[in-house]
């Protein structure tokens, strides 16, 4: 993949994102406040807790970061999976983002 298509799949993952945050806003009175800047979206729980998700261009990954801890994820060809082997980036953000909610939510890519 070059950097045009990466950059195109990250806008496209952070969007997705952000209407979630909506979603639950309107679905479920869930107040999560988006901040986006460029390819870096942060989103800000009402209890305090960050997500931090941001490309690294260079090397062609997107990088999340919350209370959890910090993750690296890169395009396999199907999915974003964890550089270390771990979840991958759909799992992984649902997972952050119930922790930070105190509820069960599903973060859709």
């Amino acid at each position: 993949m070059n950097e045009t298509e990466f950059l195109t799949r990250v806008s496209s993952i952070l969007d997705a994102v952000e209407r979630q945050a909506d979603h639950w806003f309107e679905t479920l009175d869930l107040d999560v406040e988006t901040k986006r800047d460029g390819n870096v979206l942060n989103l800000v729980f009402d209890n305090g807790h960050q997500v931090v998700i941001n490309s690294q261009a260079p090397l062609k990954e997107i990088w999340v970061a919350a209370r959890r801890g910090g993750f690296h994820y890169r395009f396999d060809g199907e999915v974003w999976k964890d550089t270390r082997g771990g979840q991958d980036l759909h799992d992984c953000l649902s997972q952050i983002c119930s922790d930070a909610a105190g509820q069960r939510l599903e973060v859709k890519l």
